[in-house]
């Protein structure tokens, strides 16, 4: 595969081109190279017989009118019914040729789409989590749609009618050079120049209307999945009208360009037509007085008019390859763009496999910044030993979950290390260290498919009785069997038919079934009510057991039971030992402690009153039947 890329905007045409030349002459598939070959033979031979159809409708007409030679050609097929025959056949064989070439180029044309999709995919997760989370996915699968078929229309338009043309025109002179002399060919040539000249000032003028067009389309799809994807929050505030008008006015700005668009197309299709009219006029005014003096026949006429009809066709496709192929190149700049982002986190030359023999994790003196006047962790070192747990808690902002980012380097830090027995995570291949690490977040988010899909995603070759073994450990195998499709059934866009309490069941069903020696529960039960927590928790305890696991944790609860607890605050450790030692110590892990439990025991009260009132109110109604 090609390794650079262009994009349009650097006026390289070529260099793009030549970018996608390894996709239209795959050197790994010898099927499709022959297919390109036998595509060029038929595309020569249907451009010959083109140019010799025009000499059949002469010779049938001079010898109609019973001038001019005989041509070159046994009697029978002389006679003038034959050559009428012979005209049409020729046209007709020379359709069969060109439907043949473009059926062997489809696969090609195909095979380079997928190729480029599929880079752009993988490039796509290769990026790191800091450009996903500025990148806006509607937009960003706009960019994919337009860019793929930009693809298509240029590799198509380059080997299926460029070439072509360009032979056409070729043929088509040295006929009128070696018939009728270079006067003609002077007035073909200025004709076909000024014709170009104003295609091509025409159509970049309408590759900026195109591009705002692009961009309108690309910001009113942001906008649509944006508000779909949060249907529930618009219908909670009512925003309904106000999402609606905005989306209006994207695509108010998409009517307005496109708009522009075809009316430019009108007035480019009108030029077009005046400057190849003035041409022809001019080479059939001088045919005309030719055939006046008796220098040429009337088939000659009536053949320079024919050659002259049939350059039209590729002649209008020079306006309409070039449209083409910079609105293709317009429609892929982007796609070029996103190929062009590097990587932000790489394996580094010669990085080998994690071996995970114990799982001991440590960080050591780690300093880390998302901006660099932004300093999120601060000298981080701490060690949790193979099978222990360890928590972190700690206020909001404190790099809490920045600790779980790091582990599986989806960024580099900038100071310290990040160690796994003994191995930086920076000299070990991103798959493998990605492959020993299970994590249950805070905010599972399912795969719109099936339950059994969802949780066969910690173990992709996992079989039928391995998921539900998983979801019995999770405590959610009951739950599903009662389903109506049981681990068939769909769990919705973002997991949204199933409870918080379900899909982070479901979350831990696929950890289960990875079954990695090192654990990250970041925040796993903090958004449940108390009850689901217990539960959850439980679960949690089950599937950490023998594992070292790293506790990110907002309720203090669920990390009593911890080998240690460190509390960060303004991205250094304030503090570090058990539950029992910290409360004695009074510190902020105290301070955090009472508030937490002053705010449960009210929530408590007032879940009691609640009740209270609710028994109350009932008993008031059994006393008013009563009486």
């Amino acid at each position: 595969m090609a390794d650079k890329t262009v994009s349009a905007d650097s006026g390289s045409t070529f260099r793009t081109l030549a970018n996608l030349w390894p996709y239209m002459w795959p050197s790994t598939r010898a099927d499709l190279k022959a297919r390109v070959a036998w595509a060029t033979v038929l595309l020569v031979a249907a451009k010959l017989i083109l140019v010799a159809g025009p000499y059949f409708f002469k010779w049938a007409t001079d010898a109609l009118a019973g001038e001019g030679k005989a041509p070159p050609l046994p009697a029978l097929l002389a006679a003038p019914l034959m050559l009428v025959i012979a005209y049409n056949v020729v046209r007709v064989t020379q359709l069969g040729f060109n439907q043949l070439r473009d059926a062997l180029f489809a696969r090609v044309g195909q095979h380079a789409v997928r190729q480029l999709a599929y880079r752009t995919f993988v490039h796509m997760h290769e990026l790191s989590l800091r450009f996903h989370l500025e990148r806006r996915t509607g937009g960003l699968s706009r960019i994919i749609e337009r860019g793929t078929k930009g693809i298509e229309t240029i590799v198509r338009f380059t080997m299926l009618n460029t070439v072509p043309t360009i032979l056409e025109f070729a043929l088509t002179a040295v006929i009128f050079a070696y018939s009728y002399g270079w006067k003609y060919v002077a007035v073909i040539a200025v004709t076909v120049w000024l014709y170009t000249w104003f295609t091509l000032r025409a159509s970049d003028w309408r590759i900026e209307i195109r591009r705002d067009m692009n961009d309108s389309d690309t910001d009113a799809n942001t906008k649509a999945i944006d508000s779909l994807l949060n249907f529930e929050t618009v219908k909670y505030f009512g925003n309904e009208r106000m999402e609606a008008e905005r989306f209006d006015r994207s695509m108010a700005r998409y009517e307005t360009a496109a708009t522009k668009i075809w009316t430019s197309l009108g007035w480019l299709n009108f030029g077009q037509g005046v400057i190849f009219g003035l041409g022809m006029t001019v080479a059939m005014c001088m045919s005309a007085l030719e055939v006046s003096r008796g220098a040429q026949t009337v088939g000659d006429f009536v053949f320079i008019n024919a050659m002259l009809m049939q350059l039209s066709v590729p002649l209008n496709f020079i306006g309409f390859i070039y449209r083409e192929i910079r609105q293709g190149l317009t429609d892929i700049e982007q796609m070029f763009d996103l190929l062009d982002v590097r990587q932000e986190v790489v394996d580094a030359p010669g990085a080998t496999p994690l071996v995970v023999e114990a799982g001991r994790v440590e960080f050591r003196d780690v300093h880390f910044a998302y901006e660099q006047n932004r300093s999120i962790l601060k000298g981080v070192s701490f060690e949790v030993p193979a099978g222990k747990t360890v928590a972190i808690v700690g206020p909001s902002g404190a790099g809490k979950s920045t600790i779980s980012r790091l582990l599986f380097r989806f960024y580099d830090v900038q100071k310290g290390a990040v160690l796994i027995d003994g191995q930086d995570v920076r000299d070990v291949t991103q798959e493998s260290l990605r492959a020993s690490i299970g994590m249950v977040p805070q905010d599972t988010v399912l795969f719109n498919d099936t339950v059994a899909y969802n949780i066969r995603y910690g173990r992709i070759d996992a079989s039928d009785e391995d998921v539900r073994r998983a979801a019995g450990l999770a405590q959610i195998g009951p739950f599903i069997e009662g389903l109506p499709d049981g681990y068939r059934t769909m769990v919705g866009e973002r997991g949204l038919k199933l409870s918080g309490g379900e899909k982070q069941r479901v979350a831990i069903a696929r950890t289960i079934l990875k079954s990695p020696p090192i654990l990250i529960l970041d925040e796993a039960t903090s958004a449940l009510d108390s009850h689901t927590e217990q539960e959850i928790q439980a679960a949690l305890d089950l599937v950490s057991r023998g594992r070292t696991t790293i506790v990110i944790a907002h309720r203090l609860s669920t990390v009593i039971s911890a080998d240690e607890i460190i509390v960060l605050k303004d991205g250094s450790i304030a503090e570090r030992g058990t539950h029992a030692a910290l409360l004695k110590a009074g510190g902020l892990y105290a301070s955090m402690w009472d508030r937490q439990r002053e705010a449960t025991e009210a929530e408590e009260r007032l879940r009691i009153a609640r009740e209270n009132d609710e028994m109350g109110v009932l008993v008031r109604r059994r006393t008013e039947e009563v009486s």
